[in-house]
């Protein structure tokens, strides 16, 4: 194992290079928090698809595979469906807007009264979101050096922390640049086909394998529909997805990049699904099915290229912890915070926007390592953010986009009514259960409509500012550089 132990240490180190040579860039908020909205499309492209691309679709997905076959593809293929709906439809108003938070938006667009609750859940979903991938560590750290749980998650956690600390979104993109070529070449290039080859070809996994493991609704149309719920709709909304539209240079990269990525995640499922499928020919047996990626890596591969392709799930992971890190820090710090200290600050001086930024990443860095090494249900606990998500702010995010009509009262009531009808339903049904999801969505649609009818439209001058910022006429505040001797 010492040349798979070599490749895993240098691309550690890596990361850590990387995000000290980020930090030099780092000098203003804007840099810090959206890389200075100056990424082109193949740097964009590569990022985009390397936050979307984590652990859960990397292990999971390949544990999805060997539990119902091709099929199995279905959980990544809509969070590839959600990506390209973003980008297609939405990317290009959003990245007009020039703000740095959801919650933001919806300040603009209903007039500076709905941001506050929407930022609560919205911080809990991105801190969850951290939490899930740091746990990660735990299962590749296991195969790779035989460690404890808690030390993996501190080993893993803290070289994610320390170079988004170091560089802000600059380093995180950096980073994600690596990480998205050693996804590509070692799930991709190498782990899929030798995975194929040792397991007969497609005529000899047709053979060893029920039809069902070939059938592409083998995983049940329910199933289905719930993961359009819940990832595609997930991925419209996101703090964490939309600070990354935030960077790009322009409207024709934020859609015409994130279309790439959206395609590549589709090739992404397909390609975990299928390395999946090769590891029940090959070991039909596993005690549980998310143990398929590991042991086909272990028991597989030839040295060298294991490490790179344990390397390539390090990567699948850490792009996606990084990014609900600081989505997670910059909510907390922009949407919470700085409104508790805007009601309490009586001096008018300003606050270092990069220290500040800093603070909060290490804070809720360290506060994600603590809940990762607590936290044992990590598909409760990812099931329960994403549910918060999409039902209480799916509706108000999108309505404020799609629906002039829309009120402040009505995005108030869509996100309580909705967040409240999840969390009963989720406790009367189960928290994997499929209705807590569907319905708490159609509660939140039936309040946002019918209170923002029956409440006064929005001011007209508010949603004048409104379309300004979203033909892209409304410049952003300008934000000091930092000086380099802090």
């Amino acid at each position: 194992m010492a040349v798979d132990y070599l490749v895993i240490a240098a691309y550690l180190a890596g990361m850590l290079a990387m995000g000290w040579w980020g930090m030099r860039r780092a000098r203003s908020k804007s840099e810090f928090l959206v890389a200075g909205r100056r990424l082109g499309p193949a740097m964009y492209s590569g990022t985009m698809a390397a936050i979307v691309l984590g652990g859960a679709s990397t292990i999971g997905g390949v544990g999805l595979g060997y539990q119902y076959g091709l099929s199995g593809a279905w959980m990544v293929f809509t969070i590839g469906l959600g990506l390209l709906a973003l980008s297609v439809f939405f990317s290009a108003r959003i990245a007009r807007l020039r703000v740095y938070t959801v919650s933001e938006m919806l300040d603009l667009r209903y007039g500076g009264r709905a941001g506050v609750i929407s930022g609560v859940v919205m911080w809990a979903y991105t801190l969850m979101l951290a939490v899930t991938s740091t746990i990660a560590y735990a299962t590749i750290f296991d195969v790779l050096l035989d460690l404890d749980r808690t030390l993996a998650i501190v080993l893993g956690g803290s070289i994610v922390v320390a170079y988004s600390v170091l560089g802000g979104m600059w380093s995180i993109t950096l980073t994600d640049m690596v990480q998205f070529v050693v996804k590509t070449v070692g799930l991709l290039l190498l782990l899929l086909p030798i995975a194929v080859v040792r397991a007969g070809g497609f005529d000899g996994m047709r053979a060893e394998l029920p039809t069902s493991y070939f059938d592409p609704l083998g995983i049940g149309g329910e199933t289905i529909f719930t993961y359009v719920l819940v990832y595609t709709f997930g991925m419209l909304i996101g703090q964490d997805i939309w600070q990354r539209v935030f960077t790009a240079r322009s409207d024709r990269t934020a859609r015409w990049g994130g279309t790439v990525a959206g395609t590549y995640c589709l090739a992404y499922a397909l390609a975990g699904a299928v390395i999946g499928t090769a590891a029940k020919v090959l070991y039909p047996k596993l005690g549980s099915a998310d143990d398929a990626f590991a042991t086909i890596v272990r028991d597989e591969l030839p040295v060298g290229v294991r490490g790179l392709v344990l390397a390539a799930a390090l990567a699948a992971v850490m792009s996606t912890s990084s990014g609900a890190l600081i989505a997670c820090a910059t909510v907390a710090n922009n949407d919470i915070w700085a409104r508790l200290r805007g009601a309490v600050r009586s001096s008018g001086a300003e606050p270092d926007e990069v220290r500040g930024n800093r603070a909060f990443i290490l804070v809720m860095g360290v506060a994600v390592i603590g809940a990762a090494i607590a936290l044992n249900d990590v598909v409760e606990a990812l099931t329960v953010a994403y549910n918060l998500l999409v039902g209480g702010l799916l509706v108000p995010i999108l309505g404020g986009l799609l629906w002039k009509r829309g009120t402040a009262q009505g995005a108030l009531a869509s996100v309580a009514v909705g967040g409240l009808a999840v969390i009963v339903l989720m406790a009367a049904y189960g928290i994997l259960a499929n209705e807590p999801v569907s319905y708490g969505l159609l509660a939140s649609l039936a309040a946002y409509v019918a209170v923002s009818l029956a409440t006064r439209p929005t001011d007209a001058a508010v949603l004048a500012a409104w379309r300004e910022r979203l033909a892209g006429r409304s410049p952003e505040p300008v934000s000091e550089p930092v000086p380099a001797h802090q």
